[in-house]
C-alpha cells in the first residue's frame, strides 16, 4: 500500500492568488514562418491595448510581439515581449512567457483567426515585469500567472500575484 503524500508542510505558506490587473492586446495577423526543426515558428505584432485592475492601470503600446512555436501535437509555446505604459507614465517592459493547449479542432479554428470556446483551451502564462519606477518595484520582486484567452483580433489575459 501506497504511502498518502502530504499535502503541505506546516510552517510554508500556501500560494494565494491577487488579482493584479486584466488586459485586452491587440494583435495583427500572424506571420507564418513556417515548419523548422523546432516546430512551426509564427510572429504575431502587438499593436496596442488596455491594462485596467485594482494593480495597474494604463496603455499597452504598440511595437512588441509574440513569437510563438507550434509542435507537431498542436502546443503552442509563446513568449510575448512587449511595453505597458501606466495611468502616470512609467513604463513597465514584459516578458510572458506561457502554453496554448486544446483539442485539434479547436486549436485549428484558433489557427484561421476563427473564435473558439475559451473553455476548450488551456492558456497560461508567466509574466516578468522591470521597471525603473519606484513606485512599482514590487513588480519586479513579485511571481505572476495569468490564464488567457485567444480571439480573432486580442488576447485577454487575467494577471493575479502569486
Amino acid at each position: 500500500m501506497r504511502k498518502q503524500a502530504k499535502r503541505s508542510r506546516p510552517g510554508i505558506e500556501v500560494p494565494r492568488l491577487e488579482h493584479v490587473f486584466d488586459a485586452r492586446i491587440s494583435v495583427a495577423a500572424p506571420y507564418e514562418i513556417g515548419p523548422t526543426p523546432s516546430g512551426e515558428r509564427r510572429i504575431i505584432a502587438i499593436t496596442g491595448g488596455r491594462v485596467e485592475g485594482p494593480g495597474l492601470e494604463g496603455a499597452v503600446l504598440p511595437g512588441g510581439a509574440d513569437y510563438q512555436t507550434i509542435a507537431a501535437d498542436g502546443l503552442t509555446r509563446l513568449h510575448a515581449r512587449y511595453i505597458i505604459e501606466t495611468s502616470e507614465g512609467e513604463r513597465i517592459y514584459v516578458e510572458n512567457d506561457g502554453i496554448r493547449f486544446g483539442p485539434k479542432e479547436a486549436l485549428d479554428r484558433l489557427r484561421r483567426g476563427l473564435p473558439v470556446d475559451p473553455a476548450l483551451i488551456y492558456f497560461r502564462t508567466a509574466p516578468r515585469f522591470e521597471t525603473q519606477s519606484p513606485r512599482l518595484a514590487w513588480m519586479r520582486t513579485t511571481l505572476f500567472i495569468a490564464s488567457g484567452e485567444r480571439t480573432p483580433d486580442e488576447v485577454l489575459l487575467n494577471v493575479y500575484r502569486v
